[in-house]
């Protein structure tokens, strides 16, 4: 006995070990080793792909074209020595400024480009002064990211590309209020493009063409998102960030930005990535976390679709790209054609909006989630409701658990039963575990025998713990996916349900002066500590295990789960705290309507009871 005690807290021991040096010596470590690798990636010295055209017919612009050439009417030359930053980018060419109830940022005239979007609605932190999220930035700065639409060809004379100087009718892009971009070639070719946006993050853009030459042309309309630089990923197995589309009969197609460059060639040495063809319908794009952009072709007509990875200079550029099949324009004749560009944040009833007011194949996939969408999907939109009534998320876990309790009541109330006729038959059990102490297969016989007569099922007790499992899980990806919970209060000090509790046990929950470093290896809020109780608790309302080890095993699981769960959002272990404390009374019911004795405040006094090392038994009082 005294080896298997030895053996249990060694066991613990190792286990809290393992919990506590996570923190410290890998996830903060796997950061800083990346930001390393991202830094050397960029000082490496790489054979730059000179601007060109892909194999399927895409462009792909860079904002080093053209290098330091006689600057074109209104713009600024390109500032020699690197990167410049965004507010000097921005002042470098003509603009036309977007201005919308969720968006700002401006349509650069010298290429057409998307390049200058930042998010009304949201902040860098929770506090609402800080910077708003920029999404978008032009070339030229440290990491540009644009969307870009147009025509290539062959033999089709000068066609429009990040060089080209357009014309605007207006000054600023507004819900109701289209921009109208002109550019004539000189060679016969007029093109126009007409922009507009409605009030939350979806553009549309008509292209169109007009032939006045003599002579027929061949072109092929295309649509792009290009992002400059690898960005810095959560590198969650749970959370999906880099190249996301849906084409067509393809399906779902997700690739990291790691797993991209694993991609076979493409279109030259310097190049990588995976076409799709003769696609209809979907979308294609690059996500963050709680942010997109996504080209959405005409869903009616085929088109090829690309991710790739291209390496210009030191830096690696990543581009969703499509490409619309070929429009044969005579002499005299006109083409046009009409794509779209979601740039904004990943708002679940927007996103849903959108697929159903476009009609876009599966644009909901956007959003991570997962393979149990059959859970989390109506968990969201559980949350959502009750959110809607009460205006807050916290209090929306609270209900939505309550409901679940209901739901699940019939099984709950089997285990309950279950487990309250067990405990009445504990001096029963424990005659046959002494009567049969030596022979484990009578003893076992006899068990079987005793569950079978008293109608009682040993693994009953199982199910509550099985169902919470999913729940878990889906409230878990909820709250760490979806942009609604992001900065969503609580009541007191949680004012962000999708972060962990910011109080930590290290400054006495804030009684110290000082604030504790990210990665400390104990991370312990308030939050954690009261479902630690909660569990604990719960585990003594039901009677100890017989072995003694299994019993001071369950004794310290509170402790493990309530340092594992110090670093999960709070909002999930406010569910864990709330859904014990539901248990709780739950079996307290039960146990009362079916005649057995709550021994719940024996048993928390047998545990800070001191005892005798060797037998368990309170220690005999000296006189």
């Amino acid at each position: 006995m005294g080896n298997d005690k030895t053996n249990m807290f060694v066991a613990i021991g190792l286990s809290l070990l393992v919990l506590l040096g996570w923190q410290y010596f890998v996830a903060g470590p796997r950061i800083e080793q990346q930001r390393q690798i991202e830094a050397q990636n960029k000082a490496a010295q790489a054979q730059a792909q000179p601007p060109g055209v892909t194999p399927d017919g895409v462009p792909s612009p860079s904002p080093k074209e053209g290098g330091p050439a006689a600057p074109a009417p209104g713009t600024a030359p390109t500032p020699p020595g690197g990167p410049v930053s965004r507010e000097a980018a921005l002042a470098r060419s003509p603009r036309v400024s977007i201005e919308t109830p969720a968006l700002s940022g401006s349509i650069n005239l010298k290429g057409g480009r998307i390049d200058d979007v930042a998010l009304k609605n949201y902040h860098e932190t929770i506090d609402p002064k800080s910077p708003e999220i920029v999404l978008f930035s032009p070339a030229g700065t440290e990491t540009p990211y644009y969307a870009e639409f147009g025509w290539v060809g062959s033999e089709a004379g000068k066609l429009p590309n990040g060089e080209t100087v357009w014309t605007a009718d207006g000054k600023t892009l507004a819900p109701n209020m289209p921009v109208t971009l002109t550019w004539d070639n000189g060679g016969g070719l007029i093109f126009k493009r007409i922009i507009a946006v409605d009030d939350k993050y979806m553009f549309t853009v008509r292209d169109s063409v007009e032939n006045k030459g003599a002579n027929a042309v061949t072109l092929y309309p295309y649509s792009l998102v290009s992002r400059w630089g690898k960005p810095h990923t959560q590198g969650y197995y749970v959370l999906h960030e880099g190249m996301i589309g849906y084409l067509g009969d393809d399906g779902l197609q997700e690739f990291t930005y790691d797993k991209l460059a694993k991609e076979g060639a493409y279109g030259g040495a310097n190049t990588k990535g995976r076409a799709y063809n003769n696609v209809t319908g979907g979308f294609l794009g690059i996500t963050d976390k709680y942010w997109a952009a996504a080209v959405i072709p005409e869903q009616t007509a085929p088109y090829t679709g690309a991710f790739t990875d291209r390496t210009d200079g030191t830096t690696n550029v990543y581009q969703a790209s499509a490409r619309g099949d070929a429009v044969n324009l005579a002499a005299g004749a006109s083409a046009a054609t009409t794509q779209r560009l979601f740039a904004g944040a990943k708002e679940v009833n927007v996103i849903n909006g959108y697929q159903k007011e476009f009609n876009l194949r599966h644009f909901d996939l956007l959003i991570d989630w997962g393979w149990f969408w059959f859970i989390t999907q109506p968990m969201f939109k559980a949350l959502d409701f009750i959110y809607r009534l009460f205006g807050n998320f916290g209090v929306s876990i609270l209900i939505v658990t309550l409901g679940l309790k209901l739901l699940f009541l019939p099984i709950a109330n089997r285990s309950y039963v279950s487990m309250a006729k067990m405990k009445a038959v504990q001096p029963e059990m424990t005659s046959i575990r002494e009567r049969y102490k030596d022979d484990k297969v009578k003893q076992q016989q006899a068990m079987m025998e005793l569950y079978k007569k008293e109608k009682i099922n040993p693994v009953a007790g199982c199910w509550p713990v099985l169902i919470q499992i999913p729940v878990f899980f889906a409230l878990y990806k909820v709250l760490f996916i979806t942009i609604e919970m992001r900065h969503a209060p609580f009541f007191g000090w949680i004012r962000d349900l999708a972060a962990p509790d910011p109080t930590s046990i290290v400054n006495l929950f804030g009684l110290l002066p000082f604030t504790p470093p990210e990665y400390i290896p104990i991370h312990l809020g308030i939050w954690p500590i009261i479902m630690g109780i909660t569990m604990f608790v719960q585990m003594k309302m039901n009677p100890a295990p017989p072995d003694p080890v299994q019993a001071q095993i369950f004794t310290f699981m509170p402790i493990v789960f309530t340092f594992m769960l110090g670093s999960f959002p709070a909002g999930l272990v406010i569910y864990w705290a709330w859904n014990n404390t539901l248990s709780v009374l739950q079996q307290y019911v039960i146990m009362r309507r079916n005649g057995v004795k709550v021994e719940l405040w024996d048993n928390l006094r047998k545990t800070f009871k001191r005892g005798d090392k060797t037998t368990g038994k309170p220690a005999a009082t000296k006189s």
